[in-house]
Formats: C-alpha cells, structure tokens, sequence
C-alpha cells in the first residue's frame, strides 16, 4: 500500500530527476558555445615550445626552472672537498680534461721554444798567436850588456829566411869537448831555442870553433875552455829567436836586432846569425866570430871599447853590430896571434 507520503517522495525525486536532465540538457547546449569562443580566441605571444617528439607542447609554456639557493643546492652536493665533488659531478672526464691540458701545454711550449731558438752562429776564428813561455832567467853575476837596437834597422845585404819567434824554451845540446887551450878552465853550455829549425850540433860546433881558435880568449895561455851539457860549468852560449831575445835580457833594449849578455848567458840573435850586418857585407863567418867573442867577453868580464881610428880593426868589444865608425871589421880579441 502507497501512503501518501511515499508518492510525494516519489514525485519529488521525479522532480529532481526532471531538474538534474534539464540541467544536462542545458548544460550540453551551452558547451558548443564554449568551443567557440575559445576556437576565436587571439593567437598566442609565444609560440608553445616543442615536445620530444618534435610537436608542441600540448601543456602550454615549460614551467621556468627551479633556482635554488646556495644553501640549498650545497645540501644535495656529495660530501668532501671541492676535488671529491668535482670528481662526483664530471666522473672520468675531472681526469682526463686536466691531462689533456697539461699535454697541450706542453707541446705548445716545445713548439714555441723550437721556433724562437736561433741558428747557431758560424763564427770564423783566426788561430791565436803563439805564446811564448815564460823563461826563467838567472840572477846576472855582472850588470847586464849588449848593443841596443839601431835607430833605424840596417837592410841586409844578403836576406835569409829564419824563425822570428820560436818557442821560447832553451834545450841543451849534448855533448862535450876536449878542453882547448891551456890557463883556467872555462867550461860552457850550448843551447838552442826550440821551434827555430837550427841543427843545435852545427851551432854548438861552431862554438866550439871559435872559443878553440888561438885568436880568441885563451890566447897565449890567458885561460882554456871545454863544453860541458851538465854538471859544473861557467856559462851558456844560446840561439835564440829575434822576438824573445828581449825575454832573456830584459832591460837592454835590443828591439829584437842586437845580441846581448844577462847573467852568465851570452845570447846570439838568429837573426845576426843567419844574415850578420850590412857594414860587413855578406860576410856572414866573420861577423859569426865576432858575435860568439863579443858576448862572451862580456860574460868573462869585459865591456864595450871604442873604435881606436879610421882604418885599424876593430877591437872584439866595440859595437860592431851597430856601426864600425870607419874601423875594419874584425872578430877576434887579438887577430894578431
């Protein structure tokens, strides 16, 4: 049995049901409307941005991303030092990427050095003169003599090529000889200059030649002499070079042209050896004996003379090298014996 009340329930919710249709209804009419309007709406400022796909984003503009702060963003950073988070964040390149830099450093260094390094330098070198070596000269006995240099330098008459600086060093010519003469015995040393190309037998032959001869020192029994090459001996007869007499007689100014006498040593200028004066005119053996008697003498104690007159020998003392002041030439301390 319906009461009265259930079928004005009933009704109602007829009613409701009506109500709920009618809006559906409404509701689908206005729809289409909607569709239109936003169909006219204006175009868009911005293009929407592209999907992954390659069409736009049906979601409308990306969303801008979030900006955290300092703070924040070190909390999601890995713990450790700045090398562990640099590590973390770029994994084998944080190794790699450092080599890589060092490697092209490097090279670039070698490049640039390579280039800028210049040429080496050819430089032309001239061989340096030779030195002569410091001779060690004894302490005269006697002031040292000899004839100083001309003031102008004589022509030779008769030029011969000769060493105009040897090494500077003296050798001994060895060997001795019979003791020439008879009084006090003198005994001598022959040196040679090394590098002058003189045979030093010849040289100390003629040596002995002239201190033997009856006209020399030991004339009429004055005194005797024997070469030695060693031991006990009295003085020296040496060859030396024109450019290092002045090393063996320092202070007498010989300019390279004179003969001189230091100390027990009788120094004989190649030079005059080979090619004697012009005064005496090619001849060579006589100015030999002269130089080799003259040097000596001083050696033995004997200083200069002078020409006696015009015309007479001149005395073995006198500076025959540098002028015969009109006298004749002569190589003998007494030529008459």
């Amino acid at each position: 049995m319906v009461t009265r009340q259930d079928r004005a329930d009933h009704g109602g919710n007829g009613r409701g049901s009506a109500g709920a249709k009618a809006a559906a209804g409404s509701h689908s009419r206005h729809a289409p409307e909607r569709q239109d309007d936003h169909s006219r709406r204006p175009p868009e400022p911005f293009p929407r941005p592209l999907s992954s796909n390659g069409l736009r984003s049906p979601d409308g503009p990306l969303a801008a991303r979030q900006h955290l702060s300092p703070a924040r963003l070190n909390r999601h950073l890995p713990r450790g030092g700045r090398v562990a988070r640099f590590t973390a964040a770029y994994g084998w390149r944080a190794l790699v990427i450092p080599v890589l830099a060092v490697l092209t450093f490097v090279t670039l260094l070698d490049v640039a050095s390579t280039e800028a390094a210049p040429a080496p330098a050819v430089v032309e070198t001239r061989p340096s003169p030779l030195v002569t070596a410091p001779v060690e000269t004894p302490p005269p006995t006697a002031t040292a003599e000899g004839e100083a240099a001309p003031s102008t330098v004589p022509t030779v008459v008769v030029p011969v090529p000769f060493v105009e600086q040897g090494s500077g060093d003296l050798s001994v010519v060895p060997g001795s000889s019979q003791v020439y003469g008879t009084g006090p015995l003198q005994r001598f040393i022959v040196e040679v200059e090394d590098g002058i190309n003189v045979d030093g037998a010849n040289f100390a032959a003629a040596v002995e030649a002239t201190l033997a001869d009856p006209r020399s020192w030991g004339a009429g029994g004055e005194m005797s002499f024997q070469r030695v090459d060693g031991g006990d001996y009295d003085f020296r007869v040496s060859l030396v070079s024109p450019r290092n007499v002045e090393s063996f007689c320092p202070g007498v100014g010989t300019g390279g042209y004179t003969s001189c006498r230091y100390g027990e040593r009788a120094v004989i200028n190649l030079a005059r050896w080979e090619t004697a004066v012009p005064e005496y005119e090619g001849d060579v053996a006589t100015y030999r004996n002269y130089v080799v008697n003259h040097e000596v003498g001083h050696a033995l104690g004997n200083g200069h003379v002078p020409c006696p007159g015009p015309g007479e020998l001149a005395p073995v003392m006198q500076q025959q090298t540098l002028s015969l002041d009109g006298c004749a030439r002569n190589g003998w301390p007494f030529p008459n014996d």
